[in-house]
């Protein structure tokens, strides 16, 4: 798993850095509600563990403006806070699960590793999925747009399922490239740029909404339904 953790706490930081890596969990550390928001818009995390008390911003804040951004990566709430109506406002904005400091890492990680799960077997279970007026049966392997069927080559269906299973999620050039074409790096350059200019050319045609879009310095994303 990738781990975005927003924790401003160097002791609790480096405790769950530490203990996350030794299970061979990637992790990213942001001291900062702001910083955390930023770098959740990569898009390459799986699961995100969020201290509420940080110094910029409450942690409630940070999980609503990834929620309204159209960000779907789950989220664990992290904090001293134990009263149950804290716990559920937590959950209606947005949050997937919350844990309560003091904490036992065992706890920490079977939470994490249970959201990444759910989220992995969610995205798979559905042969049918829909954002705005975009359709793809992955079945039938058929795309279509306000009903019309838009032909794609096998590459292109590809690109289309990986940014429909996590709409709003920015997905770089690079997870891109490993995902469609098992590359860890791009052979031609600029094969993704590519390929993402033919599917807007299918896709987002003359006066539909465009869906596919780029985010500066990271990569793309398919528009998140409102």
């Amino acid at each position: 798993m990738n781990v975005l953790l927003v924790e401003d706490e160097p002791r609790v930081s480096d405790f769950i850095d530490r203990g996350l890596r030794a299970e061979n969990h990637g992790v990213t550390v942001a001291p900062t509600g702001g910083e955390g928001v930023d770098l959740a818009k990569t898009g390459e995390f799986d699961v995100i563990v969020l201290d509420l008390m940080l110094p910029d911003m409450h942690g409630y804040d940070v999980c609503q403006r990834l929620r309204q951004d159209g960000n779907h990566t789950p989220i664990l709430m992290l904090t001293a806070m134990d009263a149950l109506e804290d716990k559920i406002k937590g959950i209606k904005i947005g949050a997937d699960d919350y844990l309560t400091k003091p904490f036992d890492f065992d706890e920490l990680l079977v939470r994490i590793e249970a959201l990444a799960r759910r989220a992995h077997q969610f995205a798979q279970s559905s042969n049918v999925l829909k954002v705005a007026d975009l359709e793809l049966d992955r079945e039938l392997l058929e795309v279509k747009r306000g009903g019309e069927p838009i032909k794609l080559t096998a590459k292109e269906l590809a690109i289309v399922e990986l940014l429909m299973g996590a709409p709003g999620r920015v997905f770089s050039r690079t997870r891109i490239l490993n995902q469609v074409w098992g590359y860890s790096e791009d052979p031609l350059t600029n094969v993704v740029d590519v390929y993402i200019a033919r599917l807007r050319r299918k896709i987002d045609t003359k006066g539909r909404e465009a869906l596919i879009e780029t985010v500066r310095g990271h990569g793309y994303r398919l528009k998140a339904a409102s």
